[in-house]
């Protein structure tokens, strides 16, 4: 087990700060991947602005996550997955390995399926044709990402999310929201059994397990690669400064356009019918903000699934190779787990079903990341004196309590048929 860093590393030349950025973009676009289009325009063209203040709590708390995953893999050298497979033992590594794989499926399974519905309304591609293709391209984006490439992967994901944001917020300035309907709906509060379960979804979409264990990597890898001196204590401090800045941008725009699909579902599309699906959204978007807008938010989705479909490939590898010690190529891992998704849609599930509910079982999977994560980031043995403050204990705990209550609250609805 590594301890509090040495200060007698040897002093590294200064990086300009803006060079220091990226890992934290790349985590956060697992925050605006397709599950989260297709529970915040449910949400919102159901709900309205009812549930605008799960998003705020939601991306705030991701916010905290982000820091302290990145902060655990710059102080320690190790990844949050490897940490925790030299605690387990071998039968408990194993074990914690199936659940987080089953998280890292069911955010491939949504992405995908994003990617094709993105393809069937641009061009007008059966979902089986489209997943294929959105499984080939993201198999073109990973073979950019390796340790001495990152920064390729990383320039390539900013770009897509730039995309992303455009194509998902350019609808506002033709449909702008209702003030006071926003303000509304920063009250915490829940309609229905239904309300809640879209809240579990949302927050499921919006913290992700898999960008926890991921960005611990990406972090480490990008500041500190494997076999380098550790950073003295001035360096390290730097870096912690810039990692929090990085957490803040990327996470502040990935919240903006979560909360804007809500706006723009809750302005132009609740009371409409036929907007419970993608689909049925994005032909009343075209409908009532013009084709354009319609083709913008298409590109949209397209680049969502296609840059989150490579992040959480990359995750699942990481996982892997932290908890079993198994290292398998992430192109022929983005074969094995693209199956699954093709499998869904070769049989014609509900897509825009598929995603939500992916989502929802997302909401299950952040407990068990979350909770490690609180333990070993308050370790003074581990973290030294970067171990989290009381305050951030505090905040961290809570946070944890009120997710396994939404989600113990669904299991409830769920049983007693009320959701």
């Amino acid at each position: 087990m590594k301890t509090a860093l040495s200060t007698e590393a040897p002093a590294r030349r200064a990086t300009p700060g803006i060079l220091l950025l990226g890992p934290a973009f790349v985590a956060a676009i697992a925050y605006v991947d397709p599950g989260n289009v297709a529970a915040n325009l449910t949400a919102g063209a159901k709900y309205g602005y009812l549930l605008v203040w799960v998003l705020v709590a939601a991306n705030l708390m991701g916010m905290m996550v982000q820091y302290q995953s990145a902060k655990l893999g710059l102080v320690t050298g190790s990844s949050l997955p490897e940490l925790l497979g030299r605690r387990f033992p071998t039968w408990g590594r194993r074990l914690f390995w199936l659940q987080a794989e089953a998280v890292a499926l069911a955010t491939d399974l949504a992405e995908v399926v994003g990617g094709a519905i993105a393809l069937k309304l641009l061009f007008g591609l059966p979902l089986l044709g489209g997943g294929l293709i959105v499984g080939a391209a993201s198999m073109a984006l990973l073979s950019m990402q390796s340790r001495r490439r990152q920064r390729a992967f990383e320039n390539a994901v900013i770009v897509l999310l730039a995309i992303i944001t455009v194509g998902f917020l350019c609808g506002l300035l033709v449909s702008p929201p209702d003030a006071g309907g926003v303000l509304g709906g920063l009250a915490p509060r829940f309609e229905d059994g239904g309300s809640v379960m879209l809240a579990a979804s949302m927050l499921g979409a919006t913290v992700m397990p898999h960008a926890i264990y991921v960005h611990s990597a990406l972090a480490r890898d990008r500041h500190r690669p494997r076999g380098t001196a550790a950073p003295d204590e001035p360096t390290l401090r730097r870096l912690l400064r810039a990692t929090r800045w990085d957490v803040v941008t990327a996470l502040a725009i990935a919240g903006v356009v979560n909360i804007g699909m809500l706006l723009l579902a809750a302005s132009a599309l609740a009371g409409r019918e036929g907007t419970d699906s993608i689909e049925g959204a994005h032909a009343a978007i075209a409908q009532t903000l013009g084709p354009a807008i319609g083709v913008i938010f298409a590109v949209g989705l397209l680049a969502s699934g296609l840059a989150s479909t490579s992040v959480g490939s990359y995750a699942g590898a990481t996982i892997m190779e932290g908890l079993l010690k198994i290292r398998i190529p992430l192109l022929a891992r983005r074969v094995i787990t693209l199956i699954p998704a093709l499998v869904v849609l070769a049989v014609g599930v509900d897509p825009t079903l598929v995603l939500v509910l992916s989502q929802v079982a997302l909401s299950f999977g952040i407990p068990f990341a979350l909770i490690p994560l609180i333990l070993m980031s308050r370790d003074r043995r581990l973290m030294g004196a970067h171990a989290d403050g009381r305050a951030l204990q505090l905040t961290a705990v809570l946070s944890t309590v009120l997710v396994v209550i939404l989600n113990g609250f669904l299991i409830w609805l769920s049983v007693t048929g009320t959701a």
